[in-house]
């Protein structure tokens, strides 16, 4: 077992016993990527922190109810991050999505500029994508990607087998690639 997968058990046997400390432990070792999901998987990113909020205060209301025998914390925290995104999308709580082409370029004549402009759509053609892939697709990926989690990890998040998790992200990957791909070379 992983050092910080026993950090993380202590944990939450701590929030059992109500122990405040242990959420603010929690939300150092787990908000980043949190935060990270749920800005990608969200329709409205800005929304990531009320959900990366939410995500702890269900964990410190159920920490009774997390079982170390169905999965790790990371993936028992992840799955229910994954679950209030679900519920925040179909909500119908997005407003209209202000893309890169939005903003105006920067005046920046300094050399690089140019290549940094490049990435930046490029990386808003990936978001794209991603947004356009299957939603268990999209999930896997944003868990491997955002959250840093491996595939037995996004298996029990997902609720699907390992292996059904592996060939999820070989399609994301796939489709994301040939997607992206073909944007570049028009």
């Amino acid at each position: 077992m992983d050092p910080r997968q026993d950090e993380a058990e202590a944990l939450m046997a701590a929030l059992t016993r109500g122990e405040r400390g242990a959420l603010a432990r929690l939300v150092t070792l787990f908000g980043p990527g949190l935060r990270r999901y749920a800005a990608q998987a969200l329709t409205v990113g800005s929304e990531a922190e009320d959900v990366t909020q939410e995500v702890f205060l269900r964990a410190w209301h159920r920490a009774g109810l997390y079982d170390p025998g169905r999965g790790s914390v990371a993936a028992w925290l992840y799955r229910i991050a994954v679950r209030i995104c679900i519920d925040r999308n179909r909500r119908g709580r997005f407003r209209r999505f202000v893309g890169i082409d939005a903003i105006a370029e920067p005046e920046d004549e300094a050399p690089g500029a140019e290549a940094t402009v490049a990435a930046r759509q490029r990386l808003a053609r990936v978001r794209t994508a991603i947004r356009g892939l299957p939603a268990r697709q999209r999930q896997a990926i944003l868990l491997r990607a955002a959250g840093g989690l491996g595939t037995a990890e996004i298996a029990r998040t997902l609720g699907i087998s390992a292996g059904a998790a592996e060939q999820l992200l070989v399609r994301a990957r796939a489709a994301l690639r040939a997607t992206v791909d073909r944007e570049d070379h028009r």
